[in-house]
């Protein structure tokens, strides 16, 4: 009579990866316990993965140090409208940051769904953000993604009630962490033990929490009169920005590089600026009615360029496509520049 072995169903699980040194712990120590582990990264307008301040900085190299398969996941512009108008509210900047969790959390249960995994890794830790890990902002969050008791937090879980697979017995708990606060001790301690050689800060640099970038959020969402767009946010990463009216901004390369984006992002509505005798940036004027503000805008110009403080000079006005015409005008006083700075 022959015999076959039954092979026990590997457990799996999907995880939320940030390129920082929490969530790469939390797949260790699942990945200790026999879990099979895919992982899933979010990229939204206001984080790039390129933008060098830990948002996703290095993710694939740390996928492939971690031996594990990545997917990208973009949310864009259901994502604007979220953060035109969160559920839960903002920060201390703009950043919604439980409705921003919820959305990730949406993200990588459907891809759970897609692989039969059988439940969710993150790298969070109790109390470390105000917002968003708190006993209760975790609940939410689980609760408006459906995922209620599928979500594992390996370095918290032991200060956390028993997740299903904990309960099921699908992990055990008495291996799992219970870090909270701030401090990161324990979690350098573990990358000791992992051999984790210069780890990386917790991964964060969210524009959303940055006051300077949130002033320029909240201007454009309390000013636009149409929806945000990625074009928009991309704007509100360079240069400098100036509210000229109720209905006009502008925008004015900081360097040779700025110029080239701002010129780039040009919208077939918006005009642009730049002195015609001397080196000096690309401005942009968006907004319904810009020809009311083109002297001040044309002034605001100057002043960055190389022109003569107490001179008259010529400004020119274009689209991405033709020159219009041109105006003259005097660089502005630096009070004004106070005064319109957003």
């Amino acid at each position: 009579m022959q015999t076959h072995d039954t092979e026990t169903p590997k457990k799996k699980a999907v995880a939320l990866l940030s390129g920082g040194l929490d969530s790469n712990l939390a797949v260790r120590i699942m990945r200790e316990q026999g879990v099979d582990v895919e992982a899933v990264s979010i990229k939204t307008p206001f984080c790039d993965f390129d933008c060098g301040r830990g948002c996703g900085h290095n993710l694939k190299e740390v996928a492939s140090d971690l031996g594990i398969k990545l997917k990208t996941i973009y949310l864009g512009e259901e994502y604007l409208k979220m953060v035109k108008n969160p559920k839960y509210g903002y920060g201390s900047g703009m950043n919604p940051c439980i409705d921003c969790r919820a959305m990730m959390y949406k993200s990588a249960k459907a891809h759970m769904d897609e692989i039969g995994a059988d439940f969710l890794i993150t790298g969070e830790v109790l109390s470390q953000r105000p917002m968003s890990q708190n006993k209760r902002a975790l609940q939410i969050i689980e609760r408006t993604a459906e995922i209620e008791g599928k979500v594992v937090r390996p370095l918290s879980a032991g200060n956390l009630p028993p997740s299903d697979p904990e309960i099921f017995g699908l992990i055990k708990r008495e291996n799992l962490y219970s870090i909270s606060g701030r401090s990161r001790k324990e979690q350098l301690k573990l990358a000791k033990r992992y051999g984790i050689n210069d780890p990386p800060n917790a991964a964060g640099g969210c524009l959303l929490t940055d006051r300077s970038f949130s002033n320029r959020l909240k201007d454009l969402i309390t000013k636009c009169d149409r929806d945000m767009t990625l074009n928009d946010v991309e704007l509100l990463k360079v240069g400098r920005h100036f509210r000229l009216s109720n209905t006009a901004k502008l925008i004015v390369g900081r360097n040779e590089e700025e110029n080239e984006i701002v010129t780039g992002l040009t919208m077939s509505n918006d005009l642009l600026l730049e002195a015609i005798e001397y080196k000096g940036p690309v401005g942009m004027i968006r907004g319904s009615d810009p020809q009311s503000v083109l002297t001040t805008a044309a002034a605001i110009v100057l002043r960055y360029s190389d022109a003569p403080k107490i001179c008259t000079s010529t400004v020119r006005i274009y689209t991405g496509t033709q020159i219009l015409f041109s105006i003259d005008s005097v660089p502005c006083e630096e009070s004004l520049l106070d005064n319109l700075r957003i």
